[in-house]
């Protein structure tokens, strides 16, 4: 690999956030390349005539063509010499690099060639006063812990008869008799029952089902015929394909009212396995603030992050967003499989469609670009540098047996602009924690926002990560070439 001192780089700044670099290799370093090519070749091949390692130049150019030598060389000095010239000359390359047509090299002279990259752009905010965010309140308030134990005593309910003046509504659990024949007139067995308990709402059967016994009262009947969905619903999904329609004669036998049951001690005891109500309260009140001590740091960073974007001045450019959209299916697609998952599995737990998800991650992917962007501005803006000494310190914590040698290998590799400015970015997400000014959130306003699916499981990393943690994802880039029981019920819902 050559030294720094045998090159001499030149950029010039083009449109669209591209960078040309010309890199020159002095007359001295390409000579001794070539030389020592030839003796590597002369010791890789046989050569009639000759001992290993002793044929000379025109044996070898005759044998193996004139400019096998030469275009060696220049493949290596092009590959040994940009991914240096990248670091030299601070570049945060957001693309592969496109060179141009140099030729190859000749003995006794110098060489040069350029490339082209595009940069991330340097983007300005339109302020620079400290973000102010809302924050849950630490701790546990009255009000989370009365939500979880309401949720407790919702899971643990039961059913009694309601008066038999009681009219079925749309979210109402009754019990019916049913009869259910095909279009052929014959019985259906696995819906026909004198009793089932069911539901109203609960998707079972299709919601016309459910129309037809809203307004009945105990005793009452209805008989009705339903075409068969296209895409039945769980009780008829046997049936497709079977019967193009279902009759039914249906009977309400009661309509149900659900009992909740007291917050007494018995009740937490006997049924929770909690010493009294109040342990109860106290092992909930304790639970919600473990869960908020674990997760605060995070709702503060993201919080500070989604505040920081939105001053943003400009747009993240599209290979940002590609690049953030490919790293975000691949932490996904890890925990699918950490979590012995499948995708369909996972979509029809969310509800939601392929094309659902894949929009989903490129508003998410989109959403990092600028938040990056945007920690670029804050560190440019309060001079944050990442220094050698930073950058050795990453490396030094990633673990590894020989730290020096890795850091080599990425600046071998054109790969430590990478480390430089998740330093940076760090270095500005603690600053912009440090300096928010944060308030109490309104706890009577619930989360607004709609669910986002793919976030569940791509979240984005943490941009406080230290920068070894992106040796794995880096690892495989190589450069380009010219020729990568009991606190359950309590903790559920404290996040």
């Amino acid at each position: 690999m050559m030294e720094d001192s045998y090159v001499e780089t030149k950029v010039e700044a083009l449109e669209d956030n591209r960078t040309k670099v010309t890199v020159t290799v002095d007359a001295a370093d390409i000579d001794a390349r070539i030389k020592k090519t030839y003796k590597d070749f002369a010791n890789k091949y046989n050569f009639p005539g000759f001992r290993k390692g002793k044929a000379p130049r025109p044996i070898i150019d005759n044998a193996l063509g004139k400019e096998a030598v030469l275009a060696t060389v220049t493949d290596d000095v092009v590959n040994g010499s940009y991914p240096l010239a990248i670091d030299d000359c601070g570049l945060y390359p957001v693309s592969k690099p496109e060179f141009d047509e140099s030729g190859l090299v000749e003995g006794g002279k110098p060489y040069a060639f350029s490339f082209t990259v595009a940069v991330k752009p340097e983007l300005e905010l339109s302020s620079y006063d400290a973000v102010s965010i809302e924050l849950p309140a630490e701790g546990a308030t009255d009000a989370e812990v009365d939500e979880q134990i309401e949720a407790l005593r919702e899971h643990y309910h039961t059913f009694e008869d309601a008066s038999a003046a009681t009219k079925v509504k749309a979210d109402s659990y009754i019990d019916l008799a049913m009869k259910a024949t095909d279009d052929k007139g014959e019985e259906i067995p696995s819906l026909t029952t004198e009793s089932r308990p069911y539901g109203l709402g609960a998707n079972l059967f299709p919601a016309e089902f459910d129309e037809q016994l809203v307004g009945l009262k105990k005793g009452q009947s209805a008989t009705f015929t339903l075409d068969m969905p296209a895409d039945p619903p769980i009780m008829l999904s046997a049936l497709s394909g079977k019967t193009d329609k279902i009759a039914f004669e249906v009977e309400v036998k009661a309509v149900k009212k659900k009992i909740l049951p007291e917050v007494t001690d018995e009740w937490a005891k006997d049924t929770l396995g909690f010493e009294s109500a109040e342990d109860l309260r106290s092992r909930i009140a304790e639970s919600i603030s473990q869960q908020k001590a674990i997760v605060l740091p995070r709702l503060k960073e993201n919080a500070c992050l989604e505040a920081l974007a939105e001053r943003l001045e400009g747009e993240a450019p599209e290979a940002m967003r590609e690049s953030a959209e490919a790293t975000l299916i691949q932490d996904f697609f890890q925990q699918l499989q950490s979590q012995g998952m499948t995708f369909d599995r996972y979509l029809m737990q969310q509800g939601i469609t392929p094309d659902q998800f894949k929009e989903d991650v490129k508003k998410q992917a989109a959403d990092v670009a600028k938040q990056d962007l945007a920690l670029d501005a804050w560190a440019r803006h309060f001079g944050m540098e990442a220094t050698d000494e930073d950058v050795t310190a990453e490396f030094q914590k990633s673990g590894v047996e020989d730290p020096a040698a890795l850091e080599k290998e990425w600046r071998a590799n054109g790969q430590l602009h990478m480390v430089r400015q998740g330093i940076m970015r760090t270095k500005a997400v603690y600053d912009l924690m440090e300096k928010a000014v944060v308030s109490e959130a309104d706890p009577a306003k619930k989360d607004g926002e709609a669910k986002k699916p793919a976030k569940k499981a791509a979240a984005k990393k943490s941009s406080k990560k230290d920068a070894s943690e992106g040796a794995d994802e880096a690892a495989e880039k190589k450069p380009a070439k010219k020729v990568a029981k009991k606190d359950d019920a309590a903790a559920d819902g404290a996040e």
